[in-house]
């Protein structure tokens, strides 16, 4: 469960929270890139509030976003009556996405914001925004270098607000996803070197459905050719630590063509596949 923000900063994020609706407001017209995650889902309810009609949020079509990531971004917006449709996106078919660089999500946002801006000429909306916050700011996400190029705004890291803040902001406006576990593309799951095809990510979405179908809540599946690698975070670790989910974790994966099934005694982390590279601090 994440932590909630103590009450004596309330007033200090619902100032922040007030800046964005102003920020937003200002934007005229905007497109969200809406991947359905606390950030974005955020975002496009804050969108909506500030602009209504005139804020659309957009999702990416593609191989990359698990299904039931489809279905709860659907879901969020049918609640919150917020306008939302899809865009089909073809990273890959770009052999610099396919090769899995670490600048492999550089590729995938080109992709993404290219499209919205053709949007955004055809139907005259001034602003493209996505849910990056404070503390992404300091983590290696290539994908900020796209929004940079191609004039992204940022809203919710402009009004100052952390993820914690936003999970809370969410919390207090009634939003299903504030407390929903950390997400990323199902490229993600790939190491570095190792092409990525539809084929594979489909196999890690696959995997990830029939864990959490045994309850758990957070997680990720690494894919490492014959051998898949299970992160499971260390609250839920004690539960697949048994010879029970042993043998379930094997019966799953063996019948997805891995040769051997590996449990990270480290647990669940993000961007464990980035601690192979060099990165300055």
């Amino acid at each position: 469960m994440p932590a909630l923000v103590d009450l004596t900063t309330r007033s200090g994020i619902e100032e922040k929270e007030r800046k964005l609706l102003a920020d937003l407001s200002a934007m005229g017209r905007v497109i969200v890139a809406f991947s359905g995650g606390t950030d974005s889902a955020y975002l496009a309810w804050a969108a909506n509030r500030a602009l209504g009609a005139n804020a659309v949020a957009i999702t990416a079509d593609s191989a990359s976003l698990p299904e039931s990531h489809k279905r709860d971004a659907e879901a969020f917006v049918e609640r919150f009556g917020i306008v939302h449709e899809y865009v089909a996106t073809r990273e890959f078919e770009n052999p610099d996405y396919v090769r899995n660089s670490p600048d492999r999500c550089f590729h995938c946002k080109d992709e993404l914001f290219t499209r919205l801006e053709a949007i955004g000429r055809e139907r005259g909306y001034q602003h493209i925004i996505y849910g990056v916050n404070v503390d992404d700011l300091g983590d290696y996400r290539p994908g900020q270098s796209a929004a940079t190029a191609h004039q992204v705004a940022a809203p919710l890291a402009d009004a100052g607000l952390t993820k914690a803040e936003i999970r809370e902001l969410s919390r207090l406006a009634g939003l299903p996803t504030w407390d929903r576990p950390a997400s990323a593309c199902l490229s993600s799951r790939i190491p570095y070197g190792t092409p990525v095809t539809i084929e594979n990510v489909k196999t890690v979405e696959t995997g990830e459905e029939e864990i959490k179908a045994l309850g758990f809540r957070q997680f990720r599946v690494r894919f490492h050719g014959e051998v898949v690698r299970i992160e499971i975070a260390r609250e839920e670790m004690e539960r697949a630590l048994s010879m029970e989910m042993a043998q379930r974790f094997t019966a799953i994966f063996k019948a997805l063509g891995f040769k051997y099934v590996a449990l990270d005694l480290e647990g669940y982390r993000q961007g464990s596949l980035n601690e192979v590279l060099n990165l300055k601090k």
